[in-house]
């Protein structure tokens, strides 16, 4: 541990044994350490808090989380705060897993960055557990209602007003939604958007689909065969798979369907076509997630409210003038 920080392991021992002589950084730079290093702190010790700060993902495969947690790392390593990725795989360690581990790791906060708060009929205990120990929490997108904690959220009802207007005015009348499952709260969101924009939108132009290539994939194709022109996604891969089942039926992109994707993740503009999709303001999603948990990790009472940061629409070569036949 000591050669980890850079002191002398006399330095060591006297920050575990509580000794006076040491300066307050050298002493929380030892107790990062623990923290990272995996060691319990010494029991005189545990009443403090880790300067460390849980960052939950739901996966890396998509790149808007990789991209959300490095501008909400960069943010919390400015405040002297260390950020514990935690990420979910199929089969290995739980949401609910991730919260014990971070909770016997005495983390000053957790900021999760997509997860089971924005899905309705996903288990939450382990969020009313970070509450009833009155842990720090900002969650980064739509969550369920009654959770208790404040958010930053992009403005879904504004990403899909934006995607259907613009299909629209490329002439655009048969449009269909790729969404996530029925209970996932972003796209319910983007759903009731659609329905108010559209007037009237056919059941059958909504697919439902995992968020994944191949499930855009899956429920594109479903929406090709039902005769829509264009497909508004509610996430690049799926996106993506939208590009790639109409091009696997033959259709050309975007001279015979039109594909917008959300996110605006990297490498978009470097797809064939370049995708047009309705881009998250990350940066400043980021951020202001990181200062709404600085403030309560500084004691300062935060409202449970949603911040909404508006998207922007970014044009690119999915989508053109709908077919005339």
């Amino acid at each position: 541990m000591a050669k980890k920080v850079g002191v002398s392991e006399a330095t060591v021992s006297r920050v575990l044994n509580g000794k006076p002589g040491v300066s307050e950084g050298t002493r929380q730079a030892v107790l990062t350490a623990l923290d990272v290093l995996g060691y319990e702190r010494p029991t005189q010790l545990r009443g403090e808090r880790a300067r460390l700060v849980g960052l939950v993902l739901p996966e890396l495969q998509n790149p808007i989380f990789p991209a959300f947690a490095e501008v909400i790392g960069g943010a919390l390593a400015q405040l002297g705060l260390t950020p514990v990725l935690c990420t979910q795989t199929k089969g290995g360690v739980s949401e609910a897993d991730y919260v014990a581990l971070l909770l016997q790791q005495q983390v000053s906060g957790v900021v999760f960055a997509g997860g089971l708060y924005a899905q309705a009929d996903a288990p939450h205990d382990h969020y009313r557990l970070l509450a009833g120990r009155n842990i720090p929490v900002v969650l980064v997108n739509a969550a369920i209602d009654h959770l208790g904690f404040p958010g930053v959220s992009c403005d879904d009802a504004v990403a899909v007003e934006q995607a259907w207007r613009h299909l629209a005015s490329l002439g655009h009348e048969r449009i269909g939604l790729v969404l996530g499952p029925g209970d996932h709260v972003p796209s319910a969101r983007k759903l009731a958007a659609a329905r108010a924009v559209a007037g009237d939108l056919p059941e059958e132009f909504v697919a439902r689909a995992i968020f994944s290539i191949e499930g855009g994939h899956a429920a594109a194709s479903r929406l090709i065969d039902r005769g829509v022109t264009g497909i508004i996604c509610a996430s690049d891969p799926l996106a993506l798979g939208a590009v790639r089942a109409a091009r696997r039926k033959g259709y050309d992109v975007p001279g015979r369907i039109s594909v917008v994707g959300y996110d605006d993740s990297a490498l978009m503009n470097c797809t064939e076509p370049p995708l047009t999709t309705v881009r998250q303001p990350i940066e400043a999603m980021g951020r202001a997630a990181v200062e709404l948990l600085n403030a309560q990790i500084g004691g300062t009472a935060v409202p449970a409210e949603e911040l909404l940061f508006e998207p922007e629409l970014v044009v690119r070569g999915s989508t053109a003038q709908a077919p005339r036949d």
